[in-house]
């Protein structure tokens, strides 16, 4: 399931993290105005699309939402993902090079050094303590929806190597993290930045890991200057 919003020159490609689904956008979108135009994806078994036969790894969902893209006009293309949405967007962006000009990675999974299911969900339980009724009840509603597959989807989450494809991604990227965000902690948060080419490093004061949902804006504007400024150097 696809919604867009915005009719601006620049596309912005959003991708949830796991359990999530595109709905959890919306005042990131409500925020990046219509100057964007905004392409908010639910990922097979998520949000309103339906369950596949199999659950996908994540190479098969970047060849996924590389297929959506490829059929549209080429025009100036930002993939922002958050949490397991950074792991297709650097698949996107290692393995379909002609359909992103840049990335933004928001609290980037998964941490080399936590790649187990009860270490992740310890992690996500820490953050969740610290964030506003919003988040939880818009979280939770959006794990609910994820199905009985979850389980799966979380062993395809956790059998990636993002490690090993960041080397790959040959275009600008962000990594953007909330200051008290548990789930993806500052060392590897600033690790996935160098090991990113044209990789850069940006915190977000007193958010933790769903820090787009709490409260929009400052990812927001710093995805809008990542933007600006790399459209700057590319002339």
């Amino acid at each position: 399931m696809v919604e867009e919003h915005g009719v601006g020159s620049r596309i912005i490609v959003l991708l949830h993290g796991i359990g999530m689904g595109r709905s959890v956008f919306a005042d990131l979108i409500h925020e990046l105005g219509d100057d964007a135009h905004t392409i908010a994806i639910d990922l097979p078994g998520y949000g309103e699309a339906a369950e596949p036969p199999r659950t996908p790894t994540i190479e098969r969902l970047a060849d996924i939402v590389g297929a959506a893209l490829r059929d549209r006009p080429r025009s100036d293309v930002t993939v922002v993902g958050h949490s397991m949405g950074t792991q297709v967007a650097v698949e996107l962006a290692a393995r379909h090079p002609r359909l992103v000009d840049r990335v933004v990675l928001v609290g980037p999974t998964v941490d080399a050094e936590a790649r187990t299911a009860s270490r992740q969900l310890l992690r996500l339980a820490h953050d969740l303590a610290i964030e506003s009724p919003t988040v939880i009840v818009r979280g939770g509603r959006e794990y609910l929806r994820a199905g009985p597959n979850l389980r799966l989807k979380m062993r395809a989450m956790l059998s990636h190597r993002p490690e090993q494809t960041y080397p790959r991604v040959a275009v600008p990227a962000l990594v953007l993290r909330g200051s008290q965000d548990t789930v993806s902690p500052r060392r590897w948060a600033r690790t996935v930045a160098d090991l990113l080419p044209e990789g850069r490093f940006t915190e977000i004061e007193g958010h933790g890991h769903e820090t787009m949902i709490r409260d929009a804006r400052p990812a927001a504007a710093a995805i809008v200057a990542f933007v600006e400024e790399t459209r700057v150097a590319d002339g």
